[in-house]
This record gives structure tokens, sequence and C-alpha cells, in this order.
């Protein structure tokens, strides 16, 4: 893959695409900030693949601040035959009369990388105003289930095989009243069934929306800081029996109100008791530690992830995380609004430390509104890059679409050496850049030749469907690791050992970026390497086994 890396005026040439590590010896001021490529690395194929929705935030002129976070999306094999299928999450009219067709789309993926329409009689259609959607085998059945965000009840969508879903929102006891956002599967007690939390946005309906102004004097939406109604997220445990309770104010959660967005849940401090993690828009971002008897201490600002490195909080959005700088411990990245730098939070034990500049993530993100993100290998050279869907919350004067004067291109971000990030020209690594508001983002390879494709859902717009180009330049590996009932293994860390000597730990994770479900399969671009020294899996129930020599090139399934 052959790119030109941009420094400042000057432009040097160099084979960008096989992984070769920069000299020690550069000095910062020759770090380029930018890489041109030569080809793109994504095709827009959403029409040509048979997706034909078309998402509807309700806009009618009144700025609801909802129309600006919605539209989700979820990539999960429903029907277990080895290939990703995909639901989008539909918004609504908010005046009372919602239209019957506006409801959230499933799409069945033929095997070949098509998509047919399997939303009629599959009882997945929810109408209610959508915001985003998570998955998970909650009732230990080996089917895929679903859990999507709305405005008012949530809803919790039991798959039933056979493309079939039945909506148990109110025998689980999961639906809730609050406007929420973003939600994660996680067995948080380790007790062998996955337990569910939901981050609540705003107290706000309709008839509490205020009149903003931008700095051009224009009506525009708020702030949620001028509404002055931060809520409580949601902590449900499951019991086992297909009730979940609510567990919000015994465990702590509820003790602390926000206007969380993100959330993921894994263990990202030095035990291995699953924490969550929460963005907040505006407010500092909450990191809850397990205490392990049922309860949960919040400890952001202790540890140094709760603000950015000034001291300030941020427009926290989407959340990423991932063992970033491969060290063996889960690193947090959170995306953030325009003026605001990326967050990346270097977890060192039982401190974070905010390296955003030093990665090159600050002067690439600022001049956007970032939402969805994915860290993966897009070129398969063996160095994780970054996606980012990007859409704008308030109007300003360099339009990129004066039809939508929300729009902006996405963002690729392309690890040059370790530790160090740089920009993709053109934007969002496609021939000519895609101008939407997108919020939702999707990763996973959708038509199985070793590529991370990806989906992007776009306000008031048609999805993005990114079908990779550029992955197929290097060898790479799938694990699907699974639980003894058949389905993903959510939570379960993957201790990873390349056959160079290098080490580092994945999480098994569906709820990433924001308010969208990945593929939980883990995805490693190998370059060159030809397999995998070995794998060590533990289960969050504790049970560890390892596999040795992984060939390149294969989907390998691991289970207890």
């Amino acid at each position: 893959m052959m790119c030109r890396v941009l420094l400042g005026t000057a432009v040097l040439l160099g084979a960008c695409g096989d992984g070769t590590q920069e000299k020690s010896t550069q000095s910062v001021q020759d770090i380029p900030s930018r890489v041109e490529l030569e080809q793109a690395w994504f095709h827009e194929v959403a029409e040509e693949r048979g997706i034909d929705f078309k998402h509807e935030s309700g806009a009618t002129g009144l700025y609801n601040i909802i129309e600006t976070i919605s539209g989700g999306a979820a990539l999960f094999d429903y029907d277990d035959d080895g290939d990703l299928d995909l639901y989008i999450v539909q918004g609504n009219l908010l005046d009372g009369s919602p239209r019957s067709e506006l409801v959230n789309r499933l799409y069945e993926n033929t095997g070949d990388g098509q998509f047919v329409d399997r939303t009629e009689g599959s009882g997945a259609g929810d109408a209610r105003y959508g915001i985003g959607v998570t998955t998970g085998d909650y009732d230990n059945d080996g089917d895929v289930d679903l859990y999507v965000t709305n405005y008012g009840s949530n809803s919790l969508l039991r798959n039933e095989g056979q493309g079939r879903f039945t909506d148990v929102t109110q025998q689980a006891g999961v639906g809730g009243e609050a406007f929420s956002a973003c939600a994660s599967f996680g067995d948080v007690d380790l007790d062998g069934d996955l337990d569910l939390f939901v981050s609540n946005y705003l107290g706000w309906t309709p008839l509490t929306e205020r009149a903003c102004y931008n700095n051009q004097s224009l009506r525009d939406y708020c702030n949620p800081m001028v509404y002055e109604a931060p809520v409580p997220d949601v902590l449900y445990i499951n019991q086992g029996d297909g009730v979940f309770r609510d567990v919000s104010v015994e465990s702590g959660i509820a003790s602390v109100s926000g206007t969380g967005l993100g959330v993921v849940i894994a263990p990202i401090t030095s035990d291995v008791l699953p924490d969550i993690f929460v963005a907040n828009d505006g407010m500092p971002d909450r990191l809850w530690v397990n205490m392990g008897d049922g309860t949960f201490q919040e400890q952001g600002m202790t540890v140094g992830c709760a603000l950015d490195d000034s001291g300030k909080a941020k427009a926290g959005m989407g959340v990423e995380l991932v063992d970033l700088d491969r060290d063996g411990d889960l690193d947090l990245l959170v995306t953030n609004l325009f003026s605001e730098t990326d967050s990346f939070y270097i977890n060192q034990g039982d401190l974070f430390v905010d390296a955003s500049a030093r990665w090159g993530l600050s002067a690439s993100t600022r001049n956007y509104t970032r939402w969805g993100v994915a860290v993966e290998d897009f070129d398969n050279d063996g160095l994780d890059d970054l996606y980012e869907a990007t859409g704008r919350v308030n109007a300003q004067t360099d339009l990129h679409d004066e039809n939508d004067p929300l729009s902006e291109p996405n963002l690729l971000l392309r690890q040059i050496r370790p530790g160090r990030f740089a920009a993709v020209v053109p934007s969002g690594g496609t021939s000519d850049p895609l101008i939407a508001t997108a919020h939702g983002l999707s990763a996973g390879d959708i038509n199985g030749d070793g590529g991370i494709d990806l989906v992007v859902v776009n306000k008031d717009a048609g999805v993005h469907l990114l079908e990779n180009v550029v992955g197929h330049g290097g060898n790479w590996i799938v694990l699907d690791v699974r639980n003894e009932y058949g389905s993903p293994a959510l939570g379960a860390l993957v201790d990873i050992t390349m056959t160079d000597g290098g080490t580092w730990i994945a999480v098994v994770r569906s709820a990433r970026g924001y308010a969208s479900a990945h593929d939980p399969r883990i995805h490693i671009g190998l370059g060159e390497q030809e397999s995998l020294e070995s794998v060590r899996v533990r289960w969050p129930d504790g049970r560890e086994k390892v596999f040795d020599s992984l060939s390149a090139g294969e989907v390998h399934r691991l289970a207890p």
C-alpha cells in the first residue's frame, strides 16, 4: 500500500503499508501529521449491497436536542451462520403521531456481503423513537438478543431463532421511561449470565425544550448543560430466569447524575472484576469500579480518566476500549465535540494518563465533532488504526455541504508507527470524502475477506457501508471466542502472543463507540506473520484455556 507522508510542506515518499517503524532518532517536529493515500482504503457500497435504509430524526425546525444524538447500528450474527447481519435503529416523529413505517430494520447477510431486508414478520421492527442498540445472549440459549435504547421505554428483543424476535421488555423489567442513549451487556457479578447497564442522557421532553442561538444569532441546538437536568444511569442485574432487577440505588450507580452517552464494560482496573466506564456530555466521565460485593465506586477523577490533561470536562460521546499501547492492560479512547480533542487515556495499572497529544490525536481531531469510533487494524499491517464518525451539533460558517449545515467528512487515522497516528487524506479513506452528519458506527468483516468493513448511520440520510479494499494486503486472523452456550463470550479476556514475541491483551466486547454494537470477534492484523504463537482465554467464570499455533487467514472458534 503506497502513500505519501505529509510533513508540513515537505513530502516524504515511502512504502507505508509494511508497518515499518520510524527511526527512534526522529525529532518530534519531523513526525508526520498527515498520510496521503494513493488509493482508497474503503469503497461506499450500501445501495449495491441491498441496504436502502434512510434515517429520520423527526426534525421540524424546533431544534429538539434528541435529533442530534439518534442513529445506532449493530453488526451481529443473529442466525449463527457465520456471517454478520445488520440491525439499524430508526428515529421517528416527535409530535405525538409516529409513523408506523419508520421502524428499526433487520438485514440478513446472505453470505456474500449482500443484504436482504428481513424486518417484516421478524418482530424486530421497533417503532419507538430509537437512539442506539447493543447485543448479547442474555438468556443463555445460544442466540444473540437485541436491546434498543429509545426516548421513553427501551426494548429488549429476545432472539427466538429462525429469524424471529419477541419483545420481552415488560416481562424482563428493563423498559424504563428515561431518555436513554447507550447500553452494554456484561456479567458484572460474574454469576454466568449477562447483566445490563443503560446510560441516560437528560431529564428532557419536547415540552421542556429551550430556545438557544449560535454565534451567528440563529436558532440552533442547545448545549445539554442548558437544561440543568442530568439523570442517573441504570444497572440491571440478570437473575437468571429472564427477569432483571434494577440495582442502581443499592449498587451506588444512582448516587451520581450525569449526561451519559457511550458506555463500555470490562476489567479496566488492575483486577479481573468488570468495571463500567461512561462518557458524559459536558460533565466529567465516570469510571465505576467494581468492588466485588455488588457495589461500585466512582473513581474517574481519582484515577485520571474523568477530565483531560488541562482539567477540563469534555463533551464525551463515543468510547473505545483497547490495549492500544500493547502493554497488557486496556486503554480508553473518548470522542468529543468540535474544538475539543479526543481523550486518549493510557492505562498504567492504577492510573490513567491523557496521551492524546503525544499520540497525534489532538490537532487531527479537534476541528470535528466525533461520535462513533472503532480502533481496528484496517490495513492488516500489525498496527491498529482509528476511524471516527463525525457530525456537528451546531451550525458553523465553514459549511461542508450547504444543504446540511451539520455535515462533516469522517476521519481515518493511520498508526504510522507504534504510538503515533496521522490523519489520512482524503478524509475518511474514500476516494472522495463522504459528507454527512454521522453518528452511529459499527465495525466487522462483512464479506469474510479479512478486512474490517464499516457501517455508518447518518442523520436524515442513507447509511454508508464502507467495504475495506486495503485489508487483504497483509495477513490476518480472527478469534471467535464463545461461551459454553455457544454465544459470544462477552467480557472474556484474551492474552495474545505473537510469533515475533510481542504480547498484548484483548477483550470480547460488543458495545463500543457510540450507540452501536460491533462484531464481538477479535480481528488481528498480522502483517507478514503467518500465525499466532499462542492465545490464552480467560472466561468471566474464571476458566482458562491456551490455544497454540493458530494460523493466519482463518476464523478460529475458541470455546471452553
